[in-house]
């Protein structure tokens, strides 16, 4: 099956009980049973629903793991997924990660002892020396958040198995239909699927896959223990946004590399972060192990004073939080996404105050390069 018919056609494309062509909404929060469990397979909707199952089957084909969990947001679900380590474990991260992955790191999950280490994965060597006694897992953020970094999983997953460890990936910017990490020997696969996955600003989720049953079995027993699900509503909203995701990547990437030649032409633009650029760090890697480059991109105009402005002028990028809808969005990293990292940490990363983050989206590329132009002028 090819991947756009497998968006339309993959998990549990229509409903075995009435036909219907798209899955229907089950807003229910408990099943009859004829007996003591002598159910039809769901009892209480925490622990499984109709219409997240079709999503959550979606997700592990498209992904081609052994089992997809949906959650209430990407945070929720990178947090089930770091539940299933104990106090004293360790884990290595990205360190051009989302403010939130390292904020829930070094706020939350530090406080019941699970200790967390970030480096540039892009450099193998790096991931070596961070390795502990302790460490059980190594977090990959590729490309990364907001400088577009790349890591290569295929490496890093052999790395992480010579040492007895579980890679995961957050696939959120490239998705499945570009980039299948588990493909590349990576164990868990997570996503916030409020970003590309859904593409519409309407709805808030997070994904997580898993390549192993004794890792499904261990994430299912932290779902449905803590909680943190996505209800039928929402998960029907994706797996109706997943259906157009293909189509959608395909033209958004093509608006994206015409926009990404015009801000290299500019006299405003210091620097671009964008995979697709030949110069751009690793870009080899990024070509190897994805079959698209994004729609995600990173400029900097020099300073905050010259981001405000931009802000100012442009009409057709929306100034919002968030990425991946049809929608273009822009973004000041350092004072939005990334706020929560402190200041002196996101000037040794490269995030300046003058680093603008576009995600660019459907509408005519004429209009969107016009936009820019004239507010970078």
């Amino acid at each position: 099956m090819k991947r756009k018919t497998q968006l339309i056609h993959g998990g549990i494309s229509n409903d075995p009980a009435t036909g219907a062509v798209t899955f229907p909404i089950y807003q229910v929060s408990t099943f009859k049973q004829e007996g003591v469990g002598g159910h039809k397979g769901f009892e209480y909707s925490r622990t499984g629903n109709p219409t997240r199952h079709a999503l959550e089957e979606l997700i592990k084909e498209l992904e081609g793991g052994k089992a997809g969990f949906a959650f209430g947001s990407g945070m929720a679900a990178m947090t089930a997924v770091m539940m299933l380590f104990n106090s004293g474990d360790h884990v290595i991260l990205t360190d051009d990660v989302y403010g939130g992955s390292f904020r829930v790191m070094t706020k939350v999950l530090n406080r019941l002892g699970i200790d967390s280490t970030f480096v540039d994965t892009s450099k193998a060597e790096n991931i070596l020396t961070a390795i502990k006694s302790n460490t059980k897992a190594i977090h990959l953020e590729t490309p990364t958040n907001p400088l577009l970094k790349i890591t290569d999983i295929e490496t890093v997953a052999k790395l992480a198995k010579e040492h007895n460890l579980l890679t995961i990936v957050d696939n959120t910017f490239s998705t499945p239909y570009w980039q299948n990490p588990i493909e590349l020997g990576a164990d868990i696969v997570v996503h916030s699927a409020t970003k590309y996955l859904g593409g519409h600003s309407d709805v808030v989720a997070g994904l997580a896959v898993v390549n192993s049953e004794k890792l499904a079995d261990d994430l299912h027993f932290v779902q449905n223990s803590t909680g943190g699900i996505l209800g039928p509503q929402d998960s029907y909203l994706l797996i109706r946004g997943i259906r157009t995701l293909g189509v959608r990547l395909e033209e958004m990437e093509a608006n994206t590399k015409a926009i990404v030649e015009f801000l290299q032409g500019h006299s405003n633009v210091k620097k671009v972060y964008y995979p697709g650029i030949e110069t751009h760090p690793n870009h080899q890697i990024a070509k190897k192990q994805t079959r698209g480059f994004g729609g995600m991109v990173s400029f900097d105009v020099g300073s905050a004073e010259n981001a405000d402005k931009l802000l100012s002028k442009v009409k057709y990028f929306t100034l919002a939080e968030s990425l991946g809808a049809v929608e273009s969005l822009i973004s000041v990293p350092a004072r939005m996404t990334h706020a929560s990292i402190p200041a002196e940490r996101r000037a040794e990363l490269g995030i300046t105050d003058g680093l603008v983050r576009i995600s660019v989206g459907l509408e005519d590329v004429e209009d969107l390069i016009e936009d820019l132009e004239n507010a970078l002028n």
